[in-house]
């Protein structure tokens, strides 16, 4: 099975990071050696060039991995902004060979690494002198499987359907879809859930309430295990 799973959502806020850390620190109790890839980040706070407050932060504490923040994230800004705009304002051009040779020092490191993207499926990363490369242009550079993150409440049903129809016309293995915020008790969520399944034909093999501290995988995600 592929290494490298790559984290993405049907938009922003949509909780990737705190699912992220859910998933690699499960991943480390069980004692499987997994890493997490930031390849773009914005909305950072920095001290001389150095990270102090992000998702990557967050991630790598939470999910006590043996790295430095600094040493996960491709490009950082501190600006809260789209990539392609954080970048077209700090003067710099987001080169995606930068991002895969800094993925495959990490795979020397891990054995399993789980990257998180930016925003949705489409997020711009370049739209400069005719360009139009986006978050779904490295996904296929990097020949990951994807995991989709949603939220369990309403209007779930929508964006979820047309994030996997657009990454199956793209192409893009999809390995499941997690909802987050899920109210297991709500019966709209319990439908958002049935739905989801039903329309997409797609798995999805967990869910997570506000503030829960624990994941279960199902099978088939990564390790081939039927839980972890």
């Amino acid at each position: 099975m592929k290494k490298n799973l790559f984290l993405t959502a049907v938009g922003t806020d949509a909780g990737k990071t705190y699912i992220s850390a859910l998933i690699i620190k499960k991943m480390r109790e069980n004692k499987f050696n997994c890493g997490y890839f930031k390849p773009v980040l914005s909305g950072v706070k920095a001290y001389n060039g150095k990270l102090i407050e992000s998702d990557a932060n967050f991630v790598v504490k939470y999910a006590n991995i043996p790295i430095n923040a600094d040493d996960v994230v491709s490009y950082w800004w501190e600006e809260a902004v789209s990539p392609h705009l954080a970048a077209i304002r700090a003067g710099e051009y987001i080169d995606t060979n930068k991002i895969l040779e800094h993925y495959k020092k990490l795979e020397n490191e891990f054995d399993y690494i789980l990257t998180e993207g930016a925003g949705g499926i489409t997020c711009p990363l370049r739209l400069e002198a005719g360009e139009k490369y986006l978050l779904k242009d490295l996904i296929k550079e990097m020949e990951a499987p994807i995991i989709i993150v949603a939220d369990g409440g309403l209007g779930t049903i929508n964006s979820t359907l047309l994030t996997v129809e657009y990454a199956k016309a793209q192409g893009i293995e999809i390995r499941g879809i997690i909802l987050n915020n899920f109210e297991a008790d709500n019966f709209m969520h319990q439908d958002n859930l049935k739905q989801i399944e039903y329309l997409t034909n797609i798995k999805v093999f967990a869910t997570v309430a506000k503030n829960q501290n624990d994941i279960t995988l199902l099978e088939g995600l990564w390790t081939g295990k039927k839980r972890i």
